[in-house]
């Protein structure tokens, strides 16, 4: 038996407005911390820059992404298009990585040939206006990732503050300079800023790649299952061959459930409807299949395995 809802619903329609958003406060951002670097000359400030115009083009992507993944199951892709989140993540983060690369390789050469800087405490003052506004979006980011279960709002929310808090790095590192007269922490600030968001890159790509194969749902998830599964145990009732993955906002779980052979089909599948019923209580948003066998039956115990493939011989 299978839950019969749809592999989309609405929500990931009005998710596209959170997509806007960040689009609008990376713009925004460009145009101050780009701003901020030429009033300066600071190259940590110029890689907070450049570190915006991955957010911008994430944000588009992100658009595209949550665009493709409201669209309804059709025959073609039956299951939805959730996965299109995965590809938005993965790119955000593949973008991520080459801004660390540009970012460190820019320090470097700046740490060989110091310049000074200029204009620090204006240029200081527009970036901090800049961080301001990444650091309300990503608030309101993370909350809609976690309410609607998005990885790409959850993945742009993450990219965001990490963006906050290397900019926060950068304003203090061009604070230092400007006090002091020691230009080299310019640019070793802004190696760690390229080392931070080379990491936040590596963590966004193995995050999406993991979705893609089909990885199972979260520890946390699986122990709510296993409390519902546990809830039959004292009416005769086993299980085997559970499985469950996710794909972006969608869980899907699969299992056996093994009744008496005496049993009824009427009271099998109200049985089942109510485990069905109660597990998509436990996981919201999930798509249940179920498949009922006869506990006495020696057949039922054959299939458990991870590979259920056929058994028969392969013949030439």
């Amino acid at each position: 038996m299978t839950d019969a809802r749809p592999g989309t619903d609405s929500r990931g329609g009005s998710l596209t407005r959170f997509a806007w958003l960040s689009i609008g406060a990376a713009v925004a951002t460009i145009c101050l911390k780009a701003s901020a670097y030429f009033m300066t000359g600071s190259v940590g400030l110029l890689s907070d820059a450049l570190e915006s115009c991955v957010n911008l083009v994430a944000a588009v992507v992100a658009l595209v992404a949550l665009t493709i993944a409201a669209r309804e199951p059709d025959e073609e892709r039956p299951y939805g298009y959730q996965k299109a989140e995965y590809f938005s993540s993965g790119t955000e983060g593949g973008l991520i990585l080459i801004a660390a690369v540009v970012i460190i390789v820019s320090a470097a050469r700046r740490l060989l040939n110091p310049e000074p800087l200029e204009s620090v405490g204006l240029g200081l003052l527009v970036s901090a206006v800049a961080s301001a506004i990444n650091f309300a979006v990503s608030l309101r980011l993370r909350e809609a990732g976690r309410k609607y279960q998005s990885i790409t709002l959850e993945a742009d929310a993450r990219h965001l503050l990490t963006d906050v808090w290397t900019s926060a790095g950068v304003i203090v590192g061009v604070a230092a300079v400007g006090l002091t007269g020691w230009l080299f922490l310019d640019p070793l600030i802004a190696l760690a800023v390229g080392l931070n968001i080379l990491r936040a890159g590596v963590d966004l790509v193995r995050r999406s790649a993991l979705g893609l194969l089909d990885t199972a749902i979260p520890p946390a998830e699986r122990a709510r299952l296993q409390s519902v599964l546990d809830s039959y145990r004292d009416r005769d009732i086993q299980w085997h061959a559970v499985r469950t993955r996710q794909a972006a906002s969608r869980r899907f779980v699969s299992l056996h459930v093994l009744v008496p052979g005496a049993w009824s089909v009427q009271r099998g599948h109200d049985l089942v409807e109510d485990v069905e019923r109660e597990i998509r209580q436990a996981l919201p948003n999930a798509t249940v299949f179920t498949h009922l066998e006869p506990v006495e039956d020696p057949v039922a115990f054959e299939d458990i395995g991870l590979d259920r493939q056929s058994r028969a011989p392969v013949t030439e």
